[in-house]
């Protein structure tokens, strides 16, 4: 068995992401699930791009500031104490405005941990995949 405690605080960056990201999973060595925290200033976005995932469900819990999340069918706010999720093939970009008045951190999380983000053209229909 094996229990972990983390301050996301104390965590590293990812240096490769647009926003401050700390690895939970990294830093626990999970296997199965990807999680970590995010802050966003003003102007800055979750993911490295617009995407999907083919298998991966994601959530992302606000726990502070305000969160907006492009979709093919609009934008979604989703304010603190509430939950987004994206069910696999559902193109979606969470962000924070360049007019927002300060930052959202949210508690990212999705399983299974290694599908890889495939990026999205908004404009060119559903996703699809080549297999």
């Amino acid at each position: 068995m094996g229990y972990h405690v983390f301050d996301p605080d104390d965590l590293p960056g990812s240096p490769d992401h647009p926003c401050d990201r700390r690895s939970v999973s990294e830093a626990a060595e999970l296997a199965q699930l990807a999680l970590a925290v995010y802050t966003m200033a003003p102007g800055e976005q979750l993911p490295t791009t617009y995407h999907y995932h083919e298998q991966r469900e994601e959530a992302f819990y606000i726990v502070s500031g305000t969160l907006t999340v492009e979709t093919p069918e609009g934008e979604h706010t989703v304010d603190p104490g509430e939950v987004f999720v994206a069910e696999p093939e559902s193109p979606h970009r969470a962000y924070n405005p360049d007019d927002a008045t300060g930052a959202v951190r949210v508690v990212g999380m999705g399983a299974p941990k290694f599908d890889i983000a495939r990026p999205y053209e908004p404009g060119e229909g559903e996703p699809t995949t080549d297999d």
